[in-house]
């Protein structure tokens, strides 16, 4: 099947499904807010028992904050795991915890209470949770809370001993400026992960991730949709690496991965899964639909030309999956079978699953 419907292609109702850079960034939210739950309800017992100690020195003003915060924070848990976007819940949970250390500060003495340095606490997680725009939003709510439970309620106090503010200053910025230099680390990490290093396309790891967010979606369940999912693998590549060298090969790649990914339309994703093999990923897309996408793609590899000049051309083979019980090694094994197809055939051509080339219920099923 070569040449392509020229039927012009319905775009992705906008917002119908998170990218993937979002997907990633709840993913990490969800899996940081899992690991610190543990540790955060023993830091809980550990305040809890502290406070109690002091109750006589200080009073139980401090206690009800504090438990208006052990009650908030698994609230907010509980609504962000349900949202399809849990950063406001996570930022409210967050917010609670300074704004009651704030509250007992100004119950306790104000820039005399010893919690001041307490404000330090959700500082340390700020950095885990949110991005830098977060942080920079974070820092100033916990320095305008430190300044308003001590400052604004005692500044005499406060001009006869700076320190008791300067102190409490320096250890939040101290403990927002380390957890940031960490976090960073696993970023860093979990991108390097993710992220194929040569042409900059997204990986295999990647691609399941994708997959697996795109069939869990609630939506599949209730009424079905369409994905197509297409291998391509560029033509004749092993002669270019024994001819020029895999420098040139690497260019080659480079090339065909920036052509393809111009050519892409908006929702669609494209992906390297090792050697010269790519997978594009096109929700909602039905057959017709499917081909002529990689058919823009095949026609925009074989317009490019690498740093050295290289010209090449591209196959595609082409399954489309409805439903949510599919796997990555299901799609993979159909859609490699319509690209050995594709070689036979004379490769720089586009094919379909051969289970699918009669089967109506496939096409003409693009969203509206």
């Amino acid at each position: 099947m070569t040449g392509g419907s020229k039927t012009a292609a319905p775009e992705h109702p906008e917002g119908a499904n998170l990218t993937l850079a979002d997907q990633l960034r709840r993913e990490r939210l969800l899996d940081i807010e899992e690991r610190i739950s543990r540790y955060r309800r023993m830091t809980f017992a550990v305040l809890a028992f502290s406070l109690l100690l002091a109750t006589p020195e200080l009073g139980a003003w401090w206690l009800f904050p504090f438990f208006a915060t052990v009650v908030a924070f698994p609230v907010c848990e509980r609504l962000m795991r349900r949202a399809a976007n849990p950063f406001p819940w996570a930022a409210a949970g967050w917010a609670v915890s300074p704004l009651a250390i704030s509250v007992a500060v100004v119950l306790t003495g104000g820039p005399e209470s010893p919690g001041v340095p307490w404000l330090a606490l959700p500082a340390i997680t700020l950095a885990a949770r949110f991005e830098r725009q977060g942080v920079l939003i974070g820092s100033a709510y916990i320095y305008a809370l430190l300044f308003a439970s001590t400052v604004a309620i005692d500044p005499a106090a406060v001009a006869e001993r700076p320190s008791r503010v300067i102190f409490p200053m320096a250890l939040v910025l101290g403990a927002i400026l380390l957890s940031t230099a960490t976090v960073e680390s696993d970023r860093k990490h979990r991108r390097e992960a993710l992220v194929d290093p040569l042409t900059g396309l997204l990986n295999r790891a990647a691609l399941r991730l994708r997959l697996d967010q795109l069939l869990r979606d609630p939506a599949q369940a209730q009424a079905p949709r369409a994905l197509a999912f297409a291998i391509g693998d560029i033509d004749r590549f092993k002669e270019i690496n024994d001819t020029y060298g895999h420098l040139v090969g690497d260019e080659v790649l480079r090339t065909v991965a920036r052509a393809m990914r111009k050519s892409l339309r908006g929702g669609d994703q494209l992906f390297r899964i090792g050697g010269e093999e790519f997978v594009a990923l096109l929700p909602l897309a039905d057959r017709e639909r499917a081909v002529a996408v990689c058919e823009r793609l095949r026609q925009a590899v074989a317009a490019a030309r690498s740093p050295s000049g290289l010209t090449v051309t591209i196959s595609f083979g082409v399954t489309i999956a409805r439903g949510a019980d599919v796997t990555l090694e299901q799609l993979v094994a159909e859609a490699d079978e319509a690209l050995y197809r594709a070689k036979r055939a004379g490769r720089d051509r586009v094919e379909l699953a051969a289970r699918q080339l009669d089967d109506p219920a496939l096409a003409a099923q693009a969203p509206r």
